[in-house]
């Protein structure tokens, strides 16, 4: 059921019928051999058929249409006038998928937007009715066997003809369709039939005369195509083609469409054809001027955008360095904070430990010399066995007591440590005449053995 509705699809999108049904009674009469109905029906189309076409604007896709009238008797009258989009022509899905590659699965419908080709499509299916038949059905075309196609034609059309010729791009139709979108230009198109006798001539004094290679290479991409390739063969169902040689002119349009701006079919001199596409040219000039003016604002908008994306890029990047910046100078200034608040704290606990540690040295010394004062006991009267001793202090301070004979001179120390006139820790006891240091070795000599009985001066010497 599938095969059917993809023959049925096919068939629509090669002939241009809408009607369904009609389609459908077409395939059956041919026994469902797409190629066959096809054939038949292109063949049984009236080649004198003139199309008309009242000039129209279409509001949605913004393209022109003209009348066109095309007379294929012979000899071919002056081709009139021929005006933009006279035709839109739905490509067939082969030729879309052909371009653009095969996606397994499922049937190409190429999608075209803003008067040009997307640049993916879905692939399409094998054709053939049965396993008999398969071989008649138009073959797949991947890209690089249209690829391969295009460059066989140009090869075999400069070998034959030489190479002063149409510059035919090596792509395939729809490369070339985008190329000429992209260049704003319009694709010349032609198909080229092997066998048909007006070929060869048509060929060397129109398609290789200089003047018309020279016209058709500065104004126009161009594409060609052989009817016995896979590619030729499915345009030239496309565009109708009835007798050759045959020439067009197109451009892209919406909706899986291209629009046909000119056909030229039959032999034409170069004169003849050189007319023709001068009065094409002259007539899509300004859609095509207006494309590029279009495609170049849209280039100097998205610039600007970018212009005003970077300013504001760089205006966030410099609030954000700022802000960067100052969060490091609240942290640097949080860490010096924090640092000298520690260092307050060390230097306080500092302060304190010193003066707890002076309070606790004072309380000591205060409690030593108290017990020293009570280790002296009471002041003995004078009396024989009684010492008189004076003690001078550095600061000038003298201090006067009198000591039993028989204490040593340890009792001295504890008297001296006991008054409240010296700071320091380490000194001595000294006599000036004669000089003598009343040290360690002499502390358990008692005041008369030491000679100070029975009175002595002596004075504390600081030991360094």
């Amino acid at each position: 059921m599938a095969d059917v509705a993809d023959k049925l699809a096919y068939f629509q999108a090669i002939t241009g019928l809408e009607d369904p049904d009609l389609c459908t009674e077409i395939l059956a009469a041919h026994g469902w051999d797409l190629e066959l109905a096809i054939s038949s029906f292109t063949s049984s189309a009236n080649p004198t058929t003139t199309d008309t076409a009242t000039p129209t604007v279409d509001d949605n896709n913004n393209n022109i249409n003209h009348s066109l009238q095309s007379s294929r008797s012979e000899p071919p009258p002056p081709p009139p006038p021929p005006g933009l989009a006279w035709k839109l022509i739905t490509l067939p899905v082969s030729v879309i998928s052909g371009s653009l590659g095969l996606i397994s699965g499922a049937i190409g419908l190429g999608l075209w937007a803003a008067g040009g080709v997307l640049s993916y499509s879905l692939g399409f299916m094998g054709l053939g009715s049965s396993s008999s038949s398969s071989a008649a059905a138009a073959p797949l075309v991947s890209v690089s066997a249209a690829t391969s196609e295009a460059m066989d034609f140009v090869a075999a059309f400069e070998r034959d003809f030489g190479t002063t010729r149409p510059n035919f791009v090596s792509e395939g139709f729809m490369d070339a369709l985008q190329r000429s979108r992209n260049s704003f230009q319009l694709l010349f198109v032609y198909l080229h039939s092997p066998d048909h006798p007006d070929t060869p001539s048509f060929c060397q004094r129109t398609l290789c005369s200089q003047a018309f290679a020279d016209f058709v290479n500065h104004n126009f991409v161009c594409w060609g195509g052989s009817i016995r390739a896979s590619e030729g063969f499915k345009m030239s169902n496309s565009l109708k083609a009835s007798r050759f040689p045959f020439c067009a002119v197109v451009m892209a349009a919406t909706n899986q469409r291209i629009a046909l701006l000119q056909q030229a079919e039959g032999p034409k001199s170069p004169e003849e054809m050189l007319a023709i596409l001068q009065r094409v040219l002259e007539e899509s000039s300004p859609v095509l001027v207006a494309a590029r003016l279009d495609a170049e604002e849209r280039r100097n908008n998205m610039r600007l955008r970018e212009e005003q994306d970077a300013a504001y890029r760089a205006a966030l990047e410099a609030d954000q360095a700022r802000e960067r910046q100052r969060r490091e100078e609240e942290e640097r200034l949080a860490r010096e904070a924090a640092e000298a608040e520690r260092k307050r704290r060390e230097e306080e606990e500092a302060r304190e430990r010193a003066a707890r540690e002076a309070a606790e040295k004072q309380a000591a010394l205060a409690k030593m010399r108290q017990e020293k004062a009570q280790s002296l006991g009471e002041e003995p009267e004078k009396g024989p066995n009684v010492t008189q001793v004076l003690v001078r202090f550095p600061n000038g301070e003298r201090k006067e007591r009198r000591f039993n004979s028989t204490v040593t001179i340890q009792t001295l120390y504890d008297y001296v440590d006991s008054l409240d006139c010296l700071e320091a820790e380490s000194y001595s006891l000294v006599s000036n005449f004669p000089r003598v240091v009343y040290g360690l070795e002499k502390l358990t000599q008692s005041l008369k053995e030491a000679g100070l009985h029975p009175q002595a001066s002596l004075f504390v010497e600081l030991n360094s």
